[in-house]
Protein backbone atom coordinates (compact mmCIF):
# COMPACT_ATOMS: atom_id res chain seq x y z
CA UNK A 1 0.00 0.00 0.00
CA UNK A 2 2.83 2.00 0.84
CA UNK A 3 4.26 1.10 -2.41
CA UNK A 4 0.90 2.07 -4.19
CA UNK A 5 0.94 5.69 -2.46
CA UNK A 6 4.25 6.60 -3.40
CA UNK A 7 3.46 5.59 -6.84
CA UNK A 8 0.13 7.60 -6.78
CA UNK A 9 1.75 11.11 -5.48
CA UNK A 10 4.89 11.03 -7.50
CA UNK A 11 2.22 10.36 -10.53
CA UNK A 12 0.33 13.75 -9.04
CA UNK A 13 3.69 15.36 -8.80
CA UNK A 14 4.71 14.37 -12.51
CA UNK A 15 1.27 15.88 -13.55
CA UNK A 16 1.77 18.88 -11.85
CA UNK A 17 5.38 19.70 -12.76
CA UNK A 18 4.12 19.16 -16.75
CA UNK A 19 1.21 21.82 -15.86
CA UNK A 20 3.77 24.03 -14.68
CA UNK A 21 6.24 23.23 -17.98
CA UNK A 22 2.97 24.26 -20.34
CA UNK A 23 2.39 27.49 -18.44
CA UNK A 24 5.54 28.59 -18.80
CA UNK A 25 5.45 27.75 -21.95
CA UNK A 26 2.14 29.13 -22.56
CA UNK A 27 3.39 32.55 -20.98
CA UNK A 28 6.71 32.68 -22.81
CA UNK A 29 4.39 32.45 -25.88
CA UNK A 30 2.90 35.41 -24.89
CA UNK A 31 4.99 37.78 -24.08
CA UNK A 32 6.51 36.88 -27.37
CA UNK A 33 3.48 37.70 -29.34
CA UNK A 34 3.27 41.13 -27.23
CA UNK A 35 6.51 41.75 -28.00
CA UNK A 36 6.11 40.99 -32.14
CA UNK A 37 2.50 42.93 -31.71
CA UNK A 38 4.09 46.05 -30.41
CA UNK A 39 6.83 45.85 -33.16
CA UNK A 40 4.48 45.76 -35.73
CA UNK A 41 2.52 48.62 -34.30
CA UNK A 42 5.64 50.70 -33.91
CA UNK A 43 6.68 49.46 -37.23
CA UNK A 44 3.50 50.77 -39.03
CA UNK A 45 1.98 53.31 -36.41
CA UNK A 46 5.91 54.65 -35.67
CA UNK A 47 6.38 56.42 -32.75
CA UNK A 48 8.88 59.28 -32.25
CA UNK A 49 12.01 58.14 -30.66
CA UNK A 50 12.07 58.88 -27.11
CA UNK A 51 14.94 60.29 -24.69
CA UNK A 52 17.49 60.19 -21.82
CA UNK A 53 16.83 58.60 -17.81
CA UNK A 54 16.53 60.34 -14.98
CA UNK A 55 15.96 64.20 -14.45
CA UNK A 56 13.44 66.12 -15.08
CA UNK A 57 12.95 69.65 -16.93
CA UNK A 58 11.62 72.95 -15.88
CA UNK A 59 8.34 74.82 -15.89
CA UNK A 60 7.15 77.18 -18.44
CA UNK A 61 9.79 76.20 -21.30
CA UNK A 62 8.76 72.31 -20.85
CA UNK A 63 5.26 73.18 -20.75
CA UNK A 64 5.80 74.72 -23.87
CA UNK A 65 8.31 72.08 -25.31
CA UNK A 66 5.46 69.13 -24.30
CA UNK A 67 3.33 71.03 -25.96
CA UNK A 68 4.24 71.56 -28.99
CA UNK A 69 5.49 67.57 -29.18
CA UNK A 70 1.90 66.27 -28.39
CA UNK A 71 0.77 68.99 -31.04
CA UNK A 72 3.00 67.15 -33.14
CA UNK A 73 1.97 63.83 -32.26
CA UNK A 74 -0.90 61.92 -34.00
CA UNK A 75 -4.42 61.91 -32.35
CA UNK A 76 -4.29 59.38 -30.03
CA UNK A 77 -6.55 56.38 -31.05
CA UNK A 78 -7.68 55.37 -27.49
CA UNK A 79 -9.81 52.40 -27.60
CA UNK A 80 -12.05 51.23 -25.20
CA UNK A 81 -10.91 50.27 -21.82
CA UNK A 82 -9.68 47.12 -21.74
CA UNK A 83 -7.28 46.78 -18.49
CA UNK A 84 -6.12 43.49 -19.18
CA UNK A 85 -5.11 44.51 -22.09
CA UNK A 86 -3.84 47.35 -21.39
CA UNK A 87 -1.84 45.40 -18.93
CA UNK A 88 0.13 43.93 -21.57
CA UNK A 89 1.34 46.19 -23.36
CA UNK A 90 2.60 48.10 -20.39
CA UNK A 91 4.89 44.89 -19.07
CA UNK A 92 5.79 44.74 -22.56
CA UNK A 93 7.23 47.52 -22.86
CA UNK A 94 8.53 47.82 -18.97
CA UNK A 95 9.87 44.61 -19.96
CA UNK A 96 12.64 46.43 -22.59
CA UNK A 97 13.34 48.33 -19.99
CA UNK A 98 15.02 45.67 -17.74
CA UNK A 99 16.12 44.25 -20.97
CA UNK A 100 17.84 47.74 -21.39
CA UNK A 101 16.28 47.98 -24.74
CA UNK A 102 15.54 51.94 -24.34
CA UNK A 103 15.26 52.54 -27.83
CA UNK A 104 12.50 50.15 -28.30
CA UNK A 105 11.05 50.98 -24.53
CA UNK A 106 10.67 54.58 -25.65
CA UNK A 107 8.89 53.73 -28.93
CA UNK A 108 6.83 50.77 -27.02
CA UNK A 109 5.88 53.58 -24.52
CA UNK A 110 5.05 56.05 -26.82
CA UNK A 111 2.99 53.71 -28.73
CA UNK A 112 0.81 52.73 -25.41
CA UNK A 113 -0.10 56.27 -24.73
CA UNK A 114 -1.21 56.89 -28.20
CA UNK A 115 -3.09 53.88 -27.60
CA UNK A 116 -4.13 54.18 -24.45
CA UNK A 117 -3.95 58.41 -23.26
CA UNK A 118 -6.49 57.10 -20.51
CA UNK A 119 -5.45 54.02 -19.21
CA UNK A 120 -5.18 53.44 -15.54
CA UNK A 121 -1.18 52.86 -16.76
CA UNK A 122 -1.26 55.90 -18.85
CA UNK A 123 0.66 58.20 -15.87
CA UNK A 124 2.79 55.55 -15.30
CA UNK A 125 3.60 54.73 -18.92
CA UNK A 126 4.53 58.49 -19.14
CA UNK A 127 6.93 58.74 -16.05
CA UNK A 128 9.11 56.13 -17.57
CA UNK A 129 9.27 57.82 -20.82
CA UNK A 130 10.89 60.01 -18.92
CA UNK A 131 13.30 57.49 -17.44
CA UNK A 132 13.80 56.06 -20.38
CA UNK A 133 15.15 59.05 -22.65
CA UNK A 134 17.02 60.49 -19.81
CA UNK A 135 18.68 56.78 -19.67
CA UNK A 136 19.23 57.52 -23.68
CA UNK A 137 20.62 60.82 -23.15
CA UNK A 138 18.54 62.83 -24.49
CA UNK A 139 17.72 65.50 -22.02
CA UNK A 140 15.27 67.12 -24.10
CA UNK A 141 12.55 64.61 -24.67
CA UNK A 142 13.04 63.47 -21.03
CA UNK A 143 12.02 66.86 -19.66
CA UNK A 144 8.88 66.85 -21.78
CA UNK A 145 8.13 64.00 -20.46
CA UNK A 146 8.76 64.23 -17.10
CA UNK A 147 6.60 67.38 -17.48
CA UNK A 148 3.73 66.12 -18.94
CA UNK A 149 2.84 63.52 -15.80
CA UNK A 150 1.70 66.60 -13.87
CA UNK A 151 0.22 68.51 -17.04
CA UNK A 152 -2.08 65.35 -17.77
CA UNK A 153 -1.98 63.30 -14.93
CA UNK A 154 -1.69 65.89 -11.84
CA UNK A 155 -3.18 63.68 -9.55
CA UNK A 156 -0.95 60.75 -9.74
CA UNK A 157 1.15 59.54 -7.25
CA UNK A 158 3.99 59.89 -10.24
CA UNK A 159 4.12 63.38 -9.94
CA UNK A 160 5.94 64.07 -6.83
CA UNK A 161 8.96 62.25 -8.83
CA UNK A 162 8.63 63.47 -12.59
CA UNK A 163 8.94 67.13 -11.37
CA UNK A 164 12.32 66.00 -8.64
CA UNK A 165 13.43 64.52 -12.13
CA UNK A 166 12.72 67.58 -14.14
CA UNK A 167 14.38 69.57 -11.66
CA UNK A 168 17.23 67.19 -11.96
CA UNK A 169 16.84 67.85 -15.92
CA UNK A 170 16.61 71.26 -15.68
CA UNK A 171 19.63 71.14 -13.66
CA UNK A 172 21.72 69.31 -16.13
CA UNK A 173 20.64 71.36 -19.13
CA UNK A 174 22.57 74.52 -16.72
CA UNK A 175 18.91 75.93 -16.27
CA UNK A 176 19.90 76.70 -12.65
CA UNK A 177 17.25 79.63 -12.51
CA UNK A 178 14.24 76.88 -12.53
CA UNK A 179 15.74 74.32 -10.39
CA UNK A 180 14.92 76.34 -7.14
CA UNK A 181 10.95 76.84 -7.97
CA UNK A 182 10.69 72.89 -9.25
CA UNK A 183 12.00 72.19 -5.83
CA UNK A 184 10.16 73.93 -3.86
CA UNK A 185 7.08 72.63 -5.50
CA UNK A 186 7.82 69.38 -4.55
CA UNK A 187 8.67 69.72 -0.77
CA UNK A 188 5.33 72.66 -0.53
CA UNK A 189 2.87 70.66 -2.51
CA UNK A 190 4.07 67.03 -1.80
CA UNK A 191 5.66 66.74 1.80
CA UNK A 192 6.37 63.66 3.42
CA UNK A 193 7.21 61.98 -0.02
CA UNK A 194 10.75 60.69 -0.57
CA UNK A 195 10.81 63.25 -3.65
CA UNK A 196 10.01 66.24 -1.28
CA UNK A 197 12.86 64.91 1.09
CA UNK A 198 15.14 64.64 -1.90
CA UNK A 199 14.30 68.15 -2.72
CA UNK A 200 14.63 69.51 0.42
CA UNK A 201 18.11 67.80 0.61
CA UNK A 202 19.12 69.68 -2.94
CA UNK A 203 17.74 72.65 -1.80
CA UNK A 204 20.29 73.29 1.47
CA UNK A 205 22.98 72.16 -1.27
CA UNK A 206 21.57 75.01 -3.81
Amino acid sequence: MQLQQMQDQLSRQQGIIEELQNDVARMKQESLERYQDLDRRIGTGGAPAAAPENSATGGAAAGAAAGAAAAQQPAASSEPGDPAKEKLYYDAAFDLIKAKDFDKASQAFNAFLRKYPNSQYAGNAQYWLGEVNLAKGDLQAAGQAFAKVSQLYPKHNKVPDSLYKLADVERRLGHTDRVKGILQQVVTQYPGTSAAQLAQRDLQKL
